[in-house]
């Protein structure tokens, strides 16, 4: 009965071919916006489990004082603390280009951040440059910069020029890092005149591996009663919650994409049940010869359903085919490229593939059990007189 359910997408090929265009397109953008939403929150999904981030307790963009980094790493259960300073600056060769500028100890930040792959002779520039900085490969393919080019950025939050040496270009090993940072050193900053009088000594937040993963809440609370008696406290967490509270900044806009991508489900599941209840109805005729040679109506619900489905799941086959030279190799590279702050790696996780299949076969046959109900109801008599 399957089959014949299938043959009879046949009979009106462009109507057909339409609807499995337009649930292909549904699929299409159901892919794009879920891979949107895994992608922008891949910072915390990968976060390693091995770090903790601490920040002033009352706000982020409160700085805290250097000392309290060697406080940090003194603390049991802490292997290693860097400090870290967003600079904020932009590029006047490419002032619409936004990518993340960030002060750091270069040594304590490569032990810190040990998935950042950097060349040995790259790491030695680095630590004996004052004014050198490492970019992430997708930075330096974005804006062309090569080792040894000498930059120009001008400051935002640190007004004026700032020059810095391209010392190295780094991998990373995970998914934890982005590729597309600038980072240089902290005494270029600190030692600044410019900075002496309102930051100097100060810090934005510090990243600690400790040595237990299990015991990452007890150390990070060890690291705020440290400071518990201090006029600047702190706010510790995993570098998965701190990750995710950045993300609870932009909720609104991500359930707003869930929601989008289900409503596009939605309208799919409604172009499919049009097509088929056309087909219902044109079909009434041949409906009434099969009840009336002893088919039951269960029978003329599955051809239906059947149809429904079959329409449903070639569109979201040649929809899942299409997203990933669309999606992943097209739309993911340019956004790797041009946004890697925010999506440092666009991808199609395995499990939206699964769960797009999944329900397009369920809407299918959502889509078809009200066609499917009035095929059942028709009476034998009164469809053996309609001609079609």
């Amino acid at each position: 009965m399957t089959m014949v359910a299938v043959r009879n997408l046949r009979r009106n090929p462009l109507r057909t071919v339409l609807t499995i265009a337009a649930v292909m397109v549904a699929i299409i953008f159901f892919v794009t916006l879920r891979t949107v939403l895994s992608a922008w929150t891949a910072g915390a999904d990968n976060a390693a489990k091995d770090r903790i981030g601490t920040r002033h307790k009352v706000s982020f963009i409160m700085p805290m004082p250097l000392r309290y980094v060697q406080e940090v790493r003194d603390i049991p259960g802490v292997k290693s603390a860097a400090s870290a300073n967003w600079f904020g600056a932009k590029d006047p060769k490419h002032d619409r280009e936004f990518f993340a500028t960030i002060a750091v100890k270069p040594k304590d930040f490569l032990e810190v951040y040990d998935e950042i792959d950097l060349p040995a002779e790259q790491r030695e520039v680095w630590f004996q440059t004052k004014t050198g900085a490492i970019i992430g490969d997708s930075l330096a393919k974005k804006l062309g910069w090569k080792i040894g080019d000498k930059i120009t950025l001008t400051g935002t939050i640190y007004p004026g020029e700032w020059e810095f040496v391209i010392a190295g270009i780094y991998t990373a090993t995970r998914r934890s890092v982005d590729r597309a940072t600038l980072y240089f050193n902290y005494d270029y900053l600190n030692d600044d005149p410019r900075t002496r009088q309102s930051s100097h000594d100060q810090v934005g937040w510090i990243v600690s591996r400790i040595d237990d993963p299990g015991r990452s809440a007890e150390i990070a609370k060890a690291i705020d009663s440290k400071f518990d008696e201090r006029d600047i406290q702190t706010l510790s967490m995993s570098e998965r919650a701190m990750n995710t509270s950045f993300i609870g900044m932009i909720s609104a806009i991500l359930k707003a994409v869930n929601v989008v991508s289900l409503v596009m489900l939605g309208i799919m599941a409604l172009i499919i049940g049009n097509t088929v209840a056309m087909g219902v109805r044109e079909r009434t005729h041949e409906y009434g010869v099969l009840r009336a040679i002893g088919f039951l109506p269960k029978h003329l619900a599955v051809f239906v359903v059947s149809e429904s489905v079959a329409v449903s799941i070639f569109g979201g086959l040649l929809g899942v085919m299409l997203s990933y030279p669309l999606v992943e190799q097209g739309l993911g590279r340019w956004l790797e490229e041009n946004l890697a702050g925010f999506f440092p790696f666009f991808r199609i996780a395995p499990q939206t593939i699964g769960v797009s299949l999944v329900l397009a076969a369920v809407l299918g046959v959502l889509a078809g059990a009200l066609p499917a109900y009035s095929a059942m109801k028709l009476k034998v008599v009164d469809s053996l007189r309609r001609a079609g």
